[in-house]
């Protein structure tokens, strides 16, 4: 049996991790979703590939599982994902999408195993600030009013969080992405071994919406104190 994390390589997946590792939980596996569509309702869509590197920083083991990203359908083919690799406790990363944390929760009880989501109803710029303060994570996509191509590829840091809370004000959008607003990528974290660094990427931006695609990256050694 597994303690696994849903990972997606993003803020929150990896601060859900953080958090959980923290309550002395051991996870020993994590779990990433490949949607066949950029449009999936339950999980991220860019950069999945480079998850490896993050596997890999964090010492921990990865499995990848297929899903077609159609709304509920990929519901099942999570289900099959928890079935297949004998998880007995699930941590997600879902901060106050209903639809996200209610459908695990029924998946969960459905199996019986634990649901762990360290993150539910946080507020906003207290996730922000953490991650701002203990992460090196960047925007990779953004699709909502307010959050335009210079967003793409920028660190999330106190600056960028001013913009973010900024933008959530004016245009009314969830400035921790919840509802989709944007997607993120985790270079370095405090669980991490060793640290990311992207060689090569590049914007792709259709005047609404757009993505920071990594074309390459590697691990590097972390310089401690």
């Amino acid at each position: 049996m597994a303690n696994a994390c849903l990972y997606s390589g993003g803020k929150d997946s990896t601060l859900a991790l953080h958090k959980a590792v923290g309550m002395g939980i051991v996870v020993d596996l994590l779990i990433t979703m490949l949607p066949k569509r950029g449009d999936s309702y339950m999980f991220h869509y860019p950069n999945l590939q480079f998850t490896k590197l993050q596997a890999e920083a964090l010492g921990i083991r990865q499995v990848f599982a297929g899903t077609s990203g159609e709304k509920e359908k990929e519901l099942e083919d999570l289900e099959m994902a928890l079935k297949e690799n004998g998880v007995d406790a699930l941590v997600t990363g879902a901060t106050s999408s209903r639809y996200q944390f209610d459908r695990i929760g029924r998946i969960a009880d459905k199996l019986g195993i634990d649901n762990i989501a360290p993150l539910w109803r946080i507020e906003p710029l207290e996730e922000l600030r953490e991650i701002a303060s203990k992460f090196d994570a960047i925007i990779t996509s953004v699709s909502a009013e307010g959050l335009d191509e210079t967003f793409l590829g920028k660190r999330i840091d106190d600056l960028m969080v001013d913009r973010l809370m900024e933008a959530s004000k004016k245009y009314k959008i969830n400035p921790v992405f919840e509802g989709g607003e944007a997607e993120s990528f985790v270079l370095d974290a405090p669980l991490f071994m060793k640290r990311i660094e992207i060689a090569s990427a590049r914007k792709e931006w259709n005047g609404v919406r757009g993505t920071y695609i990594i074309e390459s990256a590697k691990l590097l050694e972390k310089n401690y104190p």
